[in-house]
């Protein structure tokens, strides 16, 4: 789904606010020929993301809201506790992931061990009975 799409010329800039979370991709592309020759074929991007509170304008919303100083500080406040939240259910989802990766490598790591001693009590099973067929032949024992 695209949600914004724009064309500029050889400079723009835009902003985006997007009101669902979630992830967004970001693509660009350029149909200039003409000038990638003389810039040696590199073409230059500036992209500047902000996210969480900090891309709120608040002198702009306590205009356009008409709200007094106490009420922006408010909002602001209540906006870095959701901030402050969503950081807090990431890093639990980490942890949970970490948690998960790290119990299936210990899991792997125990079976793995458990076969290496199987195979090597076999082995030294088999060389034992090898080597007394061995000596039995040679006549020794």
């Amino acid at each position: 789904q695209v949600v914004m799409s724009r064309q500029y010329g050889s400079e723009g800039r835009f902003t985006f606010t997007s009101h669902t979370p979630g992830e967004h991709q970001i693509c660009l592309h350029s149909n200039s020929t003409r000038m990638a020759l003389f810039a040696g074929g590199k073409l230059r991007v500036h992209l500047d993301i902000q996210v969480g509170e900090h891309t709120n304008n608040y002198p702009e919303i306590a205009a356009k809201d008409k709200l007094t100083e106490l009420q922006l500080r408010a909002r602001q406040l209540l906006d870095q506790v959701e901030q402050i939240q969503k950081e807090q259910n990431y890093q639990r989802y980490r942890e949970e992931r970490f948690r998960m990766t790290s119990e299936s490598t210990n899991q792997r790591v125990l079976w793995w061990s458990i076969a290496q001693t199987v195979i090597l009590i076999l082995t030294g099973l088999w060389q034992m009975r090898h080597l007394k067929s061995f000596f039995e032949a040679k006549k020794l024992v």
